[in-house]
C-alpha cells in the first residue's frame, strides 16, 4: 500500500491534524507527518512534492491556516492527489485559509475538506487509496455500516426518551 503524507504548515496545526493520523492508523494505512512551510521553507516543500511518488506516497494531505498556500505549492509540484485542510484561526477565523485552499488555478486541483476537517481528509485519502486496495475498500465499507448502526442506536435511544 502506498503511504499518505501529512504535511502541516506549523506545529500549531498538530492538535487538529492528529485526528487524520489516528484515522489512518485505525485503518492500518502507512503515513508520515512533517512540518513544512510554503513561505518559510519553500524549497523543502517543493522537493518533498517532487519526490513524493518515488518515495512511495499515494496521497498528500496538507494543513495550513491564514494564507494557506501549502496545499497549492505541493499540488503544483506533484501529480499525486493533494487534499487540503484549511485551518481555523487568524483574523478571518479560517475563511482566508478556506479560500486560499479551494481557489486553485485550472490544472492544479486541491481537494478541500471543511475547516479543521482532518478526519475527512484521512477518509478521502483512504478512499483514493482503496481504488487499488480491496482490503482497504472493505474497511471503508465496514466503517460506513458502523456509522449507520451508530445513528440507528442513537435514534432508538431518542425514541425511548420520548416514549
Amino acid at each position: 500500500m502506498r503511504k499518505v503524507a501529512i504535511i502541516m504548515g506549523s506545529d500549531s496545526d498538530w492538535p487538529v491534524v492528529k485526528g487524520a493520523a489516528q484515522q489512518l492508523k485505525d485503518w492500518d494505512i502507512p503515513f508520515e507527518a512533517h512540518i513544512m512551510s510554503a513561505h518559510r521553507t519553500p524549497e523543502t516543500a517543493v522537493r518533498f512534492a517532487q519526490n513524493a511518488r518515488q518515495e512511495g506516497f499515494g496521497v498528500i494531505i496538507a494543513a495550513a491556516g491564514m494564507a494557506a498556500h501549502l496545499a497549492g505549492v505541493l499540488a503544483g509540484n506533484t501529480t499525486l492527489p493533494v487534499i487540503g485542510i484549511p485551518m481555523k484561526g487568524g483574523a478571518a477565523d479560517g475563511l482566508d485559509a478556506l479560500l486560499a485552499t479551494v481557489q486553485m488555478p485550472s490544472g492544479v486541483p486541491v481537494a478541500t475538506v471543511a475547516l479543521n476537517g482532518a478526519k475527512n481528509a484521512a477518509v478521502l485519502a483512504a478512499q483514493i487509496l482503496s481504488l487499488s486496495d480491496d482490503t482497504l475498500a472493505d474497511k471503508l465499507a465496514a466503517a460506513k455500516e458502523e456509522m449507520k448502526e451508530q445513528i440507528a442506536r442513537k435514534d432508538a435511544k431518542l425514541q425511548e426518551e420520548l416514549a
